[in-house]
């Protein structure tokens, strides 16, 4: 290598590292020719830079949901073909009872127009049954003539109620909790929702008055919003996630509590302790499962759970973005071995091992992680992961010894997916109202999917009972 060579490489040096005033008169000190190869090299940099935004590539620090989707990669080939497995059952949809059988006639050869004869052989007859909607399905418009009575006791005019719609309500209960199911159990805008009745019953509805009669069901069904949740406070387990929100134009922060009949949504300010506090407003005696977020740490519970699956994706996270040199590949290695061997210990062996022979394995996963731990490394992502689990080491192996409890928080990412495509539609909340009004009406809606009961005929049964004796019946008395 010539000097000249050797004197370039110290110049590209220099410029590669954080340049201070020391390093810059150094480089001064060099010469012209020094000089004028650091300005070239600092100028052929920015020109690729300038070519890569020109052409559209992200920064690696860009979130994947900001990324285009012509910018991303394609994806991979499928890991396993879908459907079921060679010899499973198959599964299809029932075919219900015929309401009506009608036979079908031929008086010609559809192909050549020459004459036929019916085949006498009965294997050549066959049925199909078809399900469609009706042609003509209208809206029924009913006129309720409501008589007046005078009470002798009570010494006023009583009149009889309509069972079928809220007062002052000109649309009935049924198409009111239709509407709303389709908002806040379906994720449809209210432009959709609009389009669907004013074009194919049809019945004339306009969005100021759909979003009143829904504010007046979230008033009605708030005691099932106050249930659920403590139907999710009684339960043993229970998930936690959290996601963003806007209401008003302002962040927010829509909060999932699941379990696997319930599912609570709350949407508040705090993404942090205050608002846990709001949610649990007392010690919660069961295990929560949730991330390695750290407002969760100060929820008093009886045990929790982390996530392991949030682990894995840290690996994957930091071999795109961090440094990956020194001692990362050993800790990596390593630690993802350790996760799977005890994810692999309780879900093929929790069952079919003996009760000491579990118990040996798992104290072995419990003593290799320590050593782990207990170990210094170099590298700033091992030792960044390894401060997180020594914080949360007691959280980390909780599936391994209590019942019913998995490694992954996925029922309530599951949970919460509803209400995020719900979001793309509606981009969040005008008021603090409309956002109580979602947190009521969406839990509800997403429980009584997670119980299997129809949404529609379970609510207008409620607000029947409502209407007519002026109390509102629980939900448990539906299931």
């Amino acid at each position: 290598m010539s000097k000249q060579e050797i004197k370039n490489n110290d110049i590209k040096q220099l410029l590669t590292a954080s340049l201070d005033e020391p390093q810059a008169r150094a480089l001064y000190a060099m010469g012209e020719e020094a000089v004028v190869f650091a300005l070239l090299t600092l100028s052929a940099e920015l020109a690729k830079a300038k070519g890569e935004q020109a052409q559209g590539q992200p920064s690696p620090s860009t979130p994947s949901g900001c990324v285009p989707a012509y910018l991303k990669p394609n994806a991979g080939k499928r890991r396993k073909k879908p459907g079921r497995e060679a010899g499973h059952a198959g599964v299809r949809r029932v075919s219900p009872e015929p309401d009506e059988t009608v036979t079908l006639e031929l008086g010609c050869c559809p192909d050549c127009g020459g004459p036929i004869s019916e085949c006498r052989a009965k294997s050549t007859r066959r049925s199909r049954i078809i399900e469609d909607i009706p042609e003509g399905i209208t809206a029924k418009t009913t006129q309720y003539d409501i008589p007046s009575y005078w009470c002798p006791e009570c010494k006023k005019t009583v009149s009889p109620k309509v069972p079928d719609a809220l007062p002052q309500s000109t649309i009935g209960n049924r198409l009111a909790t239709m509407t709303a199911w389709l908002h806040y159990g379906g994720g449809n805008s209210i432009s959709q929702i609009i389009d669907i009745f004013n074009y194919h019953l049809p019945v004339k509805l306009t969005p100021g008055g759909l979003i009143q009669i829904w504010h007046r069901l979230a008033e009605i069904f708030g005691p099932w919003h106050d249930e659920i949740r403590e139907k999710c406070l009684a339960s043993g387990v229970l998930h936690g996630d959290e996601s963003g929100w806007r209401v008003n134009g302002q962040t927010h922060w829509l909060w999932c509590f699941t379990t696997q009949r319930e599912t609570y949504y709350m949407i508040d300010r705090s993404r942090g302790q205050p608002a846990l506090q709001e949610f649990f407003r007392e010690f919660y005696d069961g295990v929560l499962l949730s991330d390695f977020w750290g407002p969760y740490d100060h929820v008093a519970c009886a045990a929790t759970q982390k996530c392991l699956v949030h682990l894995l994706r840290e690996f994957r996270r930091v071999e795109k973005y961090k440094d990956v040199s020194r001692d990362w590949p050993a800790f990596r290695k390593r630690l993802k071995r350790i996760v799977q061997d005890a994810i692999r210990l309780w879900r093929d062996h929790r069952e079919t091992l003996a009760d000491d022979i579990y118990a040996r394995r798992h104290t072995l996963i419990e003593s290799r992680l320590d050593t782990l731990l207990s170990e210094s490394f170099e590298n700033a992502e091992a030792v960044r992961l390894a401060k997180r689990l020594r914080k949360y080491r007691a959280a980390l192996f909780t599936f391994l010894t209590t019942p019913n409890i998995p490694f992954d928080n996925n029922h309530a990412e599951r949970g919460i997916r509803p209400a995020v495509l719900a979001r793309r539609v509606s981009h969040g909340n005008q008021s603090a109202a409309g956002a109580d009004t979602q947190s009521i009406l969406m839990s509800i809606f997403r429980t009584l999917r997670l119980r299997e009961l129809p949404p529609t005929a379970t609510l207008c049964a409620a607000l029947r009972e409502f209407i007519l004796t002026g109390k509102l019946p629980t939900m448990e008395s539906f299931t």
